[in-house]
């Protein structure tokens, strides 16, 4: 295997999780839908909340990599999160599942895909680089999945005998 193959492979596979932390979809399997909405003790946001941040979060370096006009900058911190008081009904809990998994599908084919030069800079911000990009998306990731993990475990949310 070459080392351009090996490092696609190394970097799908930070991207899918579960070497040094846990897949996404491990970390909300069997989520109990009663509390999509519930806010951990001492957190200004709900799960539903933090899986939004995520799916948002993974959409904005998607687009950053396109470059203009598909990537309009986001705002810190208002754009990158849900309204305080908004909420989820099962269906915008799946459709936020879906949108991630989705984006995060996109962004493990372009990995994968061995025309896209990783190394080379964005035209439109050529002081990064889609390797770059899909370690941050990947590092951000890896925080709030664990982030969600431990709030799970706080709430006592995890399927008995988890």
């Amino acid at each position: 295997m070459s080392e351009n193959q090996t490092l696609r492979k190394q970097l799908v596979a930070l991207l899918r999780g579960g070497q040094a932390y846990m897949p996404f979809d491990e970390a909300v399997a069997s989520f109990p839908a009663a509390h999509h909405n519930t806010r951990p003790p001492n957190t200004p946001y709900s799960f539903w909340h933090l899986l939004e941040h995520l799916r948002i979060a993974q959409r904005d370096i998607l687009d950053y990599i396109a470059g203009p006009p598909v990537y309009q900058p986001l705002q810190w911190p208002d754009d990158y999160w849900p309204a305080p008081d908004a909420q989820a009904d099962q269906a915008a809990w799946d459709k936020t599942l879906a949108d991630f998994r989705a984006d995060q599908n996109t962004l493990v084919a372009l990995v994968e895909n061995a025309a896209t030069d990783l190394a080379a800079p964005l035209a439109h911000a050529p002081q990064h680089n889609i390797l770059r990009e899909i370690l941050v998306v990947a590092d951000h990731n890896a925080y709030h999945t664990g982030e969600l993990a431990i709030l799970r475990q706080v709430m006592g949310l995890w399927p008995e005998g988890r």
